[in-house]
């Protein structure tokens, strides 16, 4: 049986250790290549101010790239009686190496050494989001690019209010994207912080150089306050957590809008058959299922914020076990978001759209502002224009000029989407090289 790291003799109680470890195992698994990064330079920090040899950081670091390696190939396990990652990879070093193997952990607490792991992987897992987000965002803007000039109805209140077009529809999105990509950089910024050397959460007796391990893991900046460092479990995964439903919230209102816009009684867009599910009794179902299931998960996903906030809420100062739990929250929510965002950016390259919506007369009321103030700038006040066209609609008579321009900024005529574009870019800068 293998020896907790904070093992002094007795054995735990089965029904406790299953209980409080939980699916820890399982989670930890997506750590297992930070947790070895993270040793390494803490490692290199050691050798620095004379806790290892020059030969014992050899040693460690020959230890840690055959365990990267099997990390690498997929081969990697943390074993059924070991409680988690650190336990695991401290584990394997001593069984291949010996005492030397037991140095490594001088100097840090298992409580920064999850931190520092869970902080590089939400660094790149934001990172990950946000290149899949920026993606979907240029999917979009090419199809409001391809279908600038193509005219829909606008709605307000869910009646028909003014001429839309698909390029501000598609546009639109995009935008909001770049809304939430920002405070997905946000979410960036926290996570990249260097909490090692916080030890427990009150620091270290060692000489420990957390500048120097703040470079080797190449984080921006130190967590300077170790309690501080401590106090920030739960701040990144809280971040992100309002990132995720951000994103979430606006590809789930746009799968709202393609349900509607499905719908025979709209007939806005279309999909082909295959990426639409039937009924078992009638056989002329065509059914957005991808996204009601995407309107679904979208909303499930805006619950995380809420979910990590009761968790964490009126903590007392210090590190305390029910942080564990963040990871079951968290971890599940990007992985998600992810599969969602590649989703929504598939479908969108196999969606039809209509191009003679407009030609129905049921939309002639679209272009009742359209020439109201088309009269205004031929001289009548604009109340009187607003009069005259709605009693012309009461009455039956009003007949629609069909006509739009709209050259302001951000409109039909001028939908700005090489500034959206630069938007965008702007934001993905805020992240740094990668």
């Amino acid at each position: 049986m293998a020896t907790k790291l904070w093992d002094k003799g007795i054995e735990p109680d089965k029904m406790i250790e299953e209980y409080t470890v939980g699916n820890d195992r399982e989670l930890d698994m997506r750590l297992a290549k930070y947790d070895v990064e993270g040793s390494k330079a803490h490692i290199r920090m050691l050798e620095s101010i004379g806790l290892l040899t020059s030969e014992e950081l050899g040693i460690l670091l020959g230890g840690l790239d055959r365990i990267a390696a099997e990390i690498e190939k997929g081969n990697f396990h943390i074993e059924d009686d070991v409680e988690d990652i650190h336990s695991q990879v401290e584990l394997m070093l001593t069984r291949e190496l010996g005492d030397v193997g037991k140095k490594i952990h001088s100097g840090r607490s298992r409580n920064d050494q999850i931190l520092v792991d869970i902080k590089l992987f939400m660094r790149d897992e934001i990172w990950n989001i946000a290149s899949a987000v920026a993606a979907l965002s240029d999917k979009l803007l090419a199809l409001s690019d391809k279908y600038r000039n193509v005219l829909m109805p606008g709605y307000t209140h869910l009646q028909i209010a003014m001429p839309s077009s698909f390029g501000l529809w598609f546009g639109a999105y995009a935008e909001t994207l770049a809304d939430d990509l920002q405070l997905l950089a946000a979410a960036y910024h926290i996570a990249d912080q260097n909490p090692l050397g916080s030890a427990a959460g009150y620091g270290s007796s060692f000489p420990l150089d957390r500048t120097m391990t703040t470079r080797l893991l190449g984080f921006a900046d130190l967590h300077y306050n170790v309690v501080a460092a401590q106090m920030s479990r739960g701040k990144t995964e809280r971040a992100t957590a309002y990132a995720v439903a951000s994103i979430a919230s606006t590809i789930g209102r746009f799968a709202m809008d393609a349900c509607l816009f499905m719908n025979q009684n709209f007939g806005f867009i279309s999909l082909p058959p295959q990426f639409t599910t039937g009924s078992s009794i009638m056989p002329h179902k065509q059914n957005p299922d991808v996204f009601e299931i995407m309107r679904g998960k979208c909303n499930r996903l805006q619950a995380v914020p809420n979910e990590i906030s009761l968790l964490t809420t009126n903590l007392p100062i210090g590190y305390h076990r029910d942080q564990q739990l963040l990871k079951d929250i968290i971890f599940p929510a990007t992985e998600e978001l992810k599969r969602t965002v590649a989703m929504c950016d598939f479908m969108l390259g196999h969606i039809k759209v209509r191009t003679d919506i407009l030609d129905d007369p049921k939309y002639d009321t679209l272009f009742t502002v359209e020439d109201v103030n088309r009269m205004t700038l031929s001289g009548v006040p604009f109340r009187e224009a607003y009069k005259r066209i709605g009693l012309a609609v009461k009455d039956g008579e009003y007949k629609p000029t069909r006509e739009v321009h709209h050259t302001h900024e951000g409109s039909i005529g001028n939908l700005c989407n090489d500034k959206i574009r630069q938007k965008i870019k702007s934001v993905m800068e805020q992240f740094g090289e990668h």
